[in-house]
Order: C-alpha cells, then sequence, then structure tokens
C-alpha cells in the first residue's frame, strides 16, 4: 500500500464533515485554519480542527 492510499483511507479527511450537519449551537473556530471543530465556543485553549489536529501530531512526532 502507497502512502498515498494509506492516508485517504485512514487520515482525518476520510472522518467526514468535523461537525455534524444537525449539529446546533456555535462552535469554535481551529486557531490554525480558522474552519469550525467539534468543539463549543466556550471551551478554553487552542481548539484545532482534526486535519490541523493530526498534522500537528505528526510535526511533533517528528521533531524529537
Amino acid at each position: 500500500m502507497d502512502d498515498d492510499t494509506y492516508c485517504a483511507t485512514t487520515g482525518p479527511a476520510a472522518l467526514g464533515p468535523v461537525v455534524p450537519a444537525d449539529a446546533e449551537g456555535p462552535y469554535a473556530a481551529c486557531v490554525l485554519c480558522q474552519k469550525p471543530t467539534e468543539y463549543p465556543e466556550s471551551t478554553k485553549g487552542a481548539t484545532l480542527c482534526p486535519v490541523c489536529a493530526w498534522q500537528e501530531a505528526g510535526r511533533a512526532a517528528c521533531s524529537g
């Protein structure tokens, strides 16, 4: 299996939309890309969408 196939089926983009279509209420924006996250606006701290969280985890793992 090549990297493109693996990432297309297991990465955060394969998870679907971040916020469910029938969800109500304001959601916090991702601090990196400004897309809505699954967290409410009242969440404290830096909120990341699944795509940016996945990328940050990869950067942290390789920075050692």
